[in-house]
């Protein structure tokens, strides 16, 4: 019984780690994006160009921060 226990708890860590990563807020972002389209096309409203604007606003976001972290990595190091 230990194995298959061993066995779920590593093909959820798997997944955990495959859609949330290194930054966590993309991935809510992302689900957040997701929710406000199905929401808004519930609604009767055209809603295609919220998730890919949601996406590409999250990865500069990301990037950004990511950049600025190098940047204080390298001159401390």
């Amino acid at each position: 019984m230990n194995a298959v226990v061993h066995g779920v708890r590593a093909f959820i860590m798997f997944w955990v780690d495959f859609i949330i990563g290194d930054d966590w807020t993309v991935a809510a972002t992302v689900a957040l994006a997701l929710l406000g389209t199905w929401g808004l096309t519930r609604a009767g409203v055209t809603a295609w160009w919220l998730l890919p604007l949601c996406v590409l606003a999250i990865t500069a976001i990301s990037v950004r921060r990511a950049a600025k972290r190098e940047l204080r990595h390298g001159q401390t190091g």
